[in-house]
């Protein structure tokens, strides 16, 4: 490396079930068609968000759309069991027909030449139960979606693997823009809400998000209010070739059960382009739909039975929440809270902020950890980028962007997290794991930490260090965003060619990735997952895993630095007091390069403001590493942030020279 010039798990038991009283559902038959959009409430007071209206799904509400996908799955012989879930993640209902396999299995790709063993194996090849697969693909639905835009789990599968648009024929191209988000709202997290904390969210999901097809968002009146995850095949999985159309039963059944409660078609996920490239949101068609089941005491006891999830479904149906108020986890912010009046925060189930502006935490390991009034600088000036930047993936055109942005210091500790009215859910955890992330990497422990997590993980530090000719990587000489990292953890490096070489913190030949696998993101957490899959399945008999992902050691004080998981696509800079790291900022919600705008130009601007604080000196930043690769040379990235970016400005390049 040379500084350059500028510019596994046994088969789980299977769960038992219980049969719950049934009742009336609305009467059914034909294609329901959504009730329009309502006109968002009316901004007041120089606000420039709309609060989405609030809006949940009923016990009514819930029974019809588990009826219409157990109609669908009885026509295609598929044995399903059916999740449906409120937009933060509460499990409002878990349907197991008659036959539904106890356990899916988690897919394996299986390379010629190579077995895939020992921990690249990740989660490939493990038994998870049914049901926790359906839920992961209804909270995937729920989570990726918003009044902007409509993401499925197909969609999710599409930017999530080594090349974007994922096919045999697009080898070569870059990765998908949220390659590795499906290792977010993980159960371990320490931000994610459990059933024991109440109807509060955003609830973890049992395994990250989904890429499996079979998980839709659900709308009234054109507000997101949940979704739903239908799994009957036995396999989760993900489509490797977005060419084709699938013609998947778990797809079918999981659309019928939407009907009625579909997205504006305008906002669905094919309608929005991301590198010119047309997101995909569904393989099939509600015209190809049987007659719609409207009766849930039809089904229930014929078809099959709800039944409890530990940690998730108590075994009955129950009223989602509606997002906005205390009783959800995330409200409008007060003025004391927060000075932006659009801003949203997350509070319990009284509608106390659960994460307060605070100062730094870390002073055993800064000089001068961050003020109070720091943190606060840093959040409003980067809320106020947001405010100003154009959308990318949402509906209408000049849409403002709508993300969350998280704050915190050396030691991973949450300064501050503030969300925009409707960014998407799945943003809130993943902003803090980039915020960490990038606090993480760019830290002089960062090396020290990773080789006292044992073997498995010790030797991503000296991959590191090979492939970047430096002994001394990883222990606090360059700033690392999370752009930085992400360039590292491909399964190609550099990403975007196919070529014998992997990126050091992804698996460790190429050609051996899965979503399942991503490397160092997955291996961190795999004793996370594996320990809370044991507690579901035993009915709690085996402890839950903690709040607090990852076996790495805590910071001085206590407290693990990545407490929610590593998160390795963009949006993410530390935060610098002069040469000195003092925390991270993490953004997620939006296009890649509007979150990497929006924490870098903000801490610019607070830097400005209150002085003392901002982003990486330039001759430090991760874009100074320059790797030899066989007599040509790559550079690593920083930040990348998008051409004439605001509604309000016609400026362009608005982070040249910062």
């Amino acid at each position: 490396m040379r500084r350059g010039a500028p510019a596994c798990l046994a088969a789980v038991l299977a769960l038992g079930l219980v049969s719950c009283g049934g009742g009336g559902s609305p009467g059914g038959g034909g294609t329901p068609t959504p009730a329009a959009t309502p006109a968002p409430t009316p901004t007041t007071g120089g606000r420039l968000f709309a609060d989405p209206p609030q809006r949940s799904l009923t016990v009514g509400d819930v029974q019809s759309i588990i009826a219409q996908a157990v109609g669908e799955a009885q026509t295609r012989g598929l044995p399903a069991t059916i999740a449906v879930v409120d937009r933060v993640g509460n499990v409002l209902g878990v349907f197991a027909m008659t036959g539904s396999p106890a356990n899916t299995r988690i897919s394996r790709r299986t390379i010629a030449g190579l077995a895939a063993t020992g921990s690249e194996v990740g989660l490939q090849g493990v038994q998870v139960p049914t049901e926790a697969a359906a839920i992961a693909k209804a909270i995937t639905g729920a989570y990726l979606s918003s009044s902007g835009n409509a993401f499925s789990t197909r969609t999710a599968s599409q930017i999530v693997q080594e090349h974007f648009p994922p096919a045999a024929s697009t080898a070569g191209l870059e990765s998908g823009p949220l390659f590795g988000v499906q290792f977010s709202q993980l159960p371990c997290s320490d931000l994610s809400a459990r059933m024991s904390d109440g109807m509060i969210g955003p609830q973890r999901s049992p395994l990250g998000l989904a890429a499996d097809p079979g998980g839709f968002p659900l709308y009234k009146d054109g507000v997101v209010v949940g979704g739903i995850g239908v799994a009957g095949d036995g396999t989760y999985g993900f489509d490797p070739d977005t060419i084709d159309r699938d013609r998947d039963d778990e797809e079918f059944a999981a659309l019928a059960g939407t009907q009625g409660f579909t997205p504006p078609r305008s906002i669905e996920a094919d309608r929005i382009p991301v590198d010119g490239t047309s997101l995909r949101y569904r393989d099939v068609e509600a015209s190809e739909l049987g007659s719609l089941q409207g009766s849930f005491g039809a089904v229930n006891g014929p078809a099959g039975t709800l039944v409890p999830v530990f940690g998730y479904s108590t075994g009955a149906i129950r009223a989602g929440v509606a997002y906005g108020t205390n009783t959800s986890g995330i409200r409008r912010s007060t003025a004391s809270e927060f000075a932006n009046r659009d801003a949203y925060v997350l509070v319990d189930a009284g509608g106390v902020p659960r994460f307060p502006i605070r100062a730094g935490t870390d002073a055993a390991s800064v000089t001068n950890p961050l003020t109070a009034a720091e943190v606060r600088a840093v959040l409003e000036e980067a809320f106020t980028v947001l405010g100003r930047a154009r959308a990318q993936i949402r509906r209408p055109l000049d849409s403002r962007m709508q993300a969350t942005i998280s704050l915190v210091d050396t030691h991973g500790a949450v300064l501050g997290i503030v969300r925009s009215p409707d960014g998407p859910i799945f943003g809130t955890d993943v902003s803090l794991q980039k915020a960490r992330t990038a606090a993480f990497v760019s830290n002089a422990a960062a090396a020290s930490q990773l080789q006292s997590g044992g073997a498995a993980i010790a030797r991503y530090v000296q991959r590191t260090r090979d492939l970047l000719g430096d002994p001394d990587a990883l222990t606090g000489q360059f700033a690392f965003a999370d752009r930085s990292g992400g360039n590292l953890a491909r399964p190609y490096f550099p990403d975007g060619e196919v070529g014998p070489l992997a990126g050091p913190l992804s698996v460790e030949r190429p050609g051996r990735f899965s979503p399942f696998m991503t490397g160092l993101q997955t291996d961190l957490i795999i004793p996370n997952l594996v320990q809370h899959l044991g507690f579901v399945t035993s009915g709690g008999a085996n402890p839950d895993t903690p709040r607090g992902c990852t076996q790495l050691p805590d910071a001085p004080g206590g407290g693990k630095r990545l407490a929610n998981g590593m998160q390795i696509f963009p949006g993410s800079v530390p935060i610098y007091r002069g040469d000195e790291l003092v925390g991270g900022i993490g953004v997620s919600g939006d296009g890649i390069d509007q979150d990497d705008m929006v924490g870098f130009l903000g801490l610019h601007n607070a830097g400005q403001r209150v002085g003392g604080i901002g982003n990486a000196r330039v001759d430090i930043r991760a874009d100074r590493i320059v790797v030899d690769l066989d007599g040509r040379t790559v550079r690593l990235r920083y930040v990348n942030c998008p051409f004439a970016p605001f509604l309000d400005d016609p400026a362009q390049n608005v982070c040249e020279g910062l």
